[in-house]
């Protein structure tokens, strides 16, 4: 990992949500009503027992409370951090229904996961050994949080990637101000310290090793490979240069010195959770105007309202009902040239104008991996996503799928708790109980 990137993300980009002091935590859990039937363990995709561990902060057992947590989801450190809890744990807090503000759950989860990494506990063993080997392709949450699964029942594992780095997404795509990339490799080896993980990176499945050779391998197979590269936008103009797909800029700033020097306006395109994510990179870094096109309403937009209402108190301005027909420039972009649409998304006769950039970032989804996994002749799609059952199973024996590459892109927090589902059938399937 870059040491540039490091130093850029620690010196530019502050916590979104800063930590609680141990007085903070404290406070807060003692606000809590520990609910019998509380809705927030409805809302956690990992069920974890928020009013319990909760309740372990109220009482100073901080190791008890990450205990709860970890046994859950062992990426609750990260998941503290990146879980859009205002719509998930915290929007379901029955605080929200009194006109009372709700429990800061995300929070009071960071304060006793960080302990727990501070204080370096360590909560589980490897189980005794199985005998059977599983191997997971793709070194991101689903496979981390299967893998850990899996060695607490003695499996042997083995996770192939084909980036040098590992963590997924956490690592390089999850925008600063939330987690930075060094964090996540804490968290990773953290979790590789059950032992019994092997890890190899470098290796791209289907080049360096084939489908048919990792099956032989293995007892039984995770497909946790999230999603591919970032999709393009097929119009005049695409091939300038300072056009990137914002995923990949993302991973770009976090693994590596990103230079702006010359970047005085930037334009991304899109209205989901990784465009709000790339204009807030963007004011971060300082870049003086930043814009996003959207072609359609605000009220409609897909990123989560609470990132863009901070997007907007940080300067980024958008273009609402705006589709980009074309990139201008010569060698360079200089603009995007736009059509304006109405409600039904037709474009509206002499709407045409161009917005000045310097760099264009697009944000407009992510192509999906059914190439990559055609050597698995049994595993199926649906609108590009792998097929899976309740319990994550493919329709190729042996072979399960969890994460973005089944889900089509969701949370961390649904990727761990696909990934740890999995891993339970799997155990089953070897012959576990």
């Amino acid at each position: 990992m870059s040491k540039i990137a490091n130093e850029r993300a620690e010196n530019v980009f502050t916590d979104f949500k800063a930590p609680y002091t141990p007085a903070q935590a404290l406070v807060e859990a003692n606000r809590c009503l520990f609910c019998a039937d509380a809705p927030c363990i409805q809302a956690c995709p990992t069920g974890i027992d928020i009013p319990q561990f909760i309740r372990k902060i109220a009482t100073g057992n901080v190791k008890g409370s990450a205990r709860t947590i970890f046994d859950s989801n062992i990426l609750g450190m990260s998941c503290a951090r990146v879980c859009p809890v205002e719509v998930l744990c915290v929007g379901k807090c029955v605080y929200n229904e009194m006109g009372v503000p709700p429990i800061q759950i995300g929070k009071l989860q960071r304060h006793s996961t960080d302990v727990a990494f501070d204080e370096g506990w360590r909560f589980f063993e490897a189980g005794a050994d199985s005998g059977r080997s599983v191997g997971l392709i793709g070194a991101g949450p689903a496979s981390l949080a299967a893998a850990h699964e899996l060695r607490r029942h003695g499996h042997a594992c083995t996770i192939y990637d084909k980036r040098s780095v590992t963590g997924g997404l956490n690592t390089t795509g999850v925008a600063p101000y939330k987690m930075k990339a060094d964090r996540s490799a804490d968290e990773v080896q953290w979790v590789l310290e059950i032992g019994g993980i092997d890890v190899q990176t470098g290796v791209e499945v289907g080049a360096d090793l084939s489908w048919d050779e990792l099956v032989s391998r293995h007892d039984a197979l995770l497909l946790g490979v999230g999603l591919g590269p970032d999709t393009e936008l097929p119009v005049d103009g695409a091939q300038l240069s300072g056009i990137y797909g914002a995923v990949d800029f993302i991973e770009r700033f976090k693994l590596g010195a990103v230079d702006l020097s010359d970047v005085r306006r930037a334009v991304v395109v899109g209205g989901g959770n990784t465009a709000v994510d790339a204009v807030r990179e963007l004011v971060g870094l300082g870049v003086a105007e930043v814009t996003m096109l959207y072609r359609g309403v605000e009220a409609k937009m897909s990123g989560y309202a609470h990132e863009w209402a901070a997007g907007k108190l940080e300067g980024v301005r958008a273009h609402w009902q705006a589709q980009p027909v074309a990139f201008e420039g010569q060698a360079a972009v200089e603009g995007v040239r736009c059509l304006r649409l109405d409600d039904q998304k037709q474009p509206i006769e002499g709407s045409e104008h161009v917005v000045p950039a310097d760099l264009v970032l697009l944000a407009i989804g992510q192509s999906k991996l059914e190439q990559l996994l055609t050597g698995l002749s049994g595993v199926t799609f649906e609108r590009g996503r792998v097929v899976v059952d309740e319990h994550q199973a493919t329709a190729q024996a042996g072979v399960w799928a969890a994460g973005d590459c089944a889900n089509g892109g969701k949370e961390v927090v649904n990727a761990v708790a696909e990934g740890k589902r999995a891993a339970l059938a799997i155990h089953a399937h070897l012959g576990g109980s």
